[in-house]
């Protein structure tokens, strides 16, 4: 039995949105600032990196569980990014000699030297039995290497050449099995992934240990006959070994079209249960914390040295310039909003426009399968908006503070950010550990009381605080690194302040 090729496509179209996602960003050419820090998801750094970086993993895992025969195969293949440095090389007519330029432009295209990401894959195979009785550890190895490739003019002589160079990789697949208690004797799949590198030199900066590191990693798991359990909605017998699965800087999800049960994909990035690229979208855009229609406009302003750049960086940008470039206004229009979750409404309901509702003060609407209506319109307003703060006087997110393990945390105040588990966002990894400096303490209409936060090392923190712009965190999701955080060293509020409620320790309920 041998997983459907349709169902692999499906998952891999996913999976190769994952791959690349930030590997270029709007505008697209390596001069734009943001471009100079790349690759942020599902980056497992080289071991020797903690010493620069704590935070930055070295290891991945996934857990899930399905259900499966003794005698099924599992198939895994895990997919990342290996960062290869392009280097534009001239070449003298007269002596032939080649020497490096940074930017090289042959018959009107410009080349320009840029880090690069080659595709590499793993893949593991085991029988579930064999698995049971032992763990199958599959080691692998990515040689270092340099290509070149020669630019000639259109008379056929050599100009040029871009040289690529990339580190060697080691790493390690371990893939663990057990079933689980209960009637149906469920099988616990464990893959981890561990990147076992170690460079030639002492790493100092990320970029440092970017070349050694596997980017963007993430794994496809199939087996064929098999049915995998959703994690994110399991059924009940099955909930409680669901949530005792430990998952580390992955995402397991059902793979493949809705009918397919037999496909994982394992993200590094939060998904649903099958997910898919939308229909709309005409191509990769390499950003997807925004929206197709937004980005293609944006591209299309570019102006034509901003286009030639952003072509001289790299193919796949070039690629996307001149896919935009030459859109279709009927394909452009199809990214103008789509509503995929529509149900067809009852003849005679209100949602299916056949039905007359009564105006307010008419008194309730016809029985002849109308809705009720109010008898009367509510429309008194509040004297104080409940969106204002600067109308309560009992509110100075300035001035406030709340008590988080026996400490005070109020303006000025230094926490380390420990994202809680409620968390949805898969960047709130990122900052885990970190050390912030809390700007306001802040209520919201219910009550809750939420930090606004600067990461102390964010080196645009003087620009997001001028627009207000701050990371928000729950006071159970921070960690005091101070004995008094009182901005006077008070150790309890004046009148008129709010110190809020004590919360535990800021390690997440």
């Amino acid at each position: 039995m041998r997983l459907s090729a349709d169902h692999l496509e499906h998952a891999r179209r996913v999976a190769d949105a994952i791959l690349y996602e930030g590997y270029l960003l709007y505008p697209y050419h390596k001069s734009a600032q943001k471009n100079q820090v790349r690759f942020q998801f599902g980056v497992l750094m080289p071991p020797g990196y903690a010493s620069v970086d704590a935070c930055e993993p070295v290891a991945s895992q996934t857990e899930c569980l399905l259900e499966c025969r003794d005698d099924a195969e599992v198939s895994v293949a895990v997919r990342f990014l290996h960062l290869q440095r392009r280097q534009v090389l001239a070449v003298s007519r007269e002596s032939g000699d080649r020497h490096d330029v940074g930017t090289l432009v042959v018959d009107g295209t410009e080349y320009t030297s840029w880090e690069e990401a080659a595709e590499r894959e793993q893949r593991v195979t085991a029988v579930v039995g064999p698995l049971l009785a032992a763990d199958e550890n599959v080691e692998f190895h990515v040689g270092p290497g340099e290509s070149t490739e020669e630019l000639t003019d259109r008379r056929g002589r050599l100009a040029g050449c871009l040289v690529r160079q990339w580190s060697a990789l080691d790493g390690v697949i371990r893939l663990h099995a057990e079933r689980v208690a209960g009637p149906y004797q469920a099988l616990k799949l464990r893959v981890r992934v561990e990147n076992r590198t170690t460079p030639p030199a002492e790493m100092r900066t990320r970029s440092d240990g970017l070349p050694h590191a596997l980017i963007a990693a993430h794994s496809l798991i199939g087996v064929p006959g098999g049915t995998f359990l959703s994690m994110t909605d399991p059924p009940e017998w099955a909930a409680a070994e669901v949530a005792a699965c430990q998952n580390i800087g992955t995402w397991p999800v059902l793979a493949g079209p809705g009918d397919c049960r037999d496909l994982m994909l394992s993200s590094p990035v939060i998904l649903y249960d099958h997910p898919e690229v939308a229909a709309e979208s005409a191509g990769d855009l390499f950003d997807a914390t925004e929206i197709d229609e937004i980005l293609t406009l944006r591209t299309l302003t570019l102006t034509e040295a901003e286009k030639r750049h952003a072509r001289a960086t790299d193919t796949r940008a070039a690629d996307l310039i001149d896919r935009l470039d030459d859109l279709p206004a009927e394909m452009l229009e199809r990214m103008h909003g789509a509503i995929r979750y529509l149900r067809s409404a009852p003849p005679g309901s209100a949602a299916s426009g056949e039905q007359r509702v009564s105006a307010p003060g008419e008194g309730p609407a016809p029985p002849d399968g109308g809705i009720d209506w109010p008898g009367r319109q509510v429309t008194d307003r509040p004297s104080v908006p409940w969106w204002d703060p600067g109308a309560d006087a009992t509110v100075s997110p300035e001035t406030d503070s709340v008590v988080v393990a026996g400490a005070r945390i109020a303006r000025g105040s230094r926490v380390l950010m420990r994202p809680g588990a409620r968390r949805a966002d898969a960047q709130d990894l990122f900052l885990a550990g970190r050390e912030a400096i809390v700007e306001a303490v802040l209520k919201d209409v219910d009550g809750q009381i939420h930090l606004a936060v600067t990461p102390a090392d964010d080196p645009a923190a003087d620009l997001q605080r001028s627009h207000g712009r701050f990371l928000y965190f729950a006071p159970d999701e921070v960690e005091p690194m101070d004995a008094d955080v009182s901005p006077e060293g008070r150790d309890s509020p004046p009148e008129g302040e709010s110190a809020g409620s004590p919360v535990n320790g800021g390690r997440g309920k």
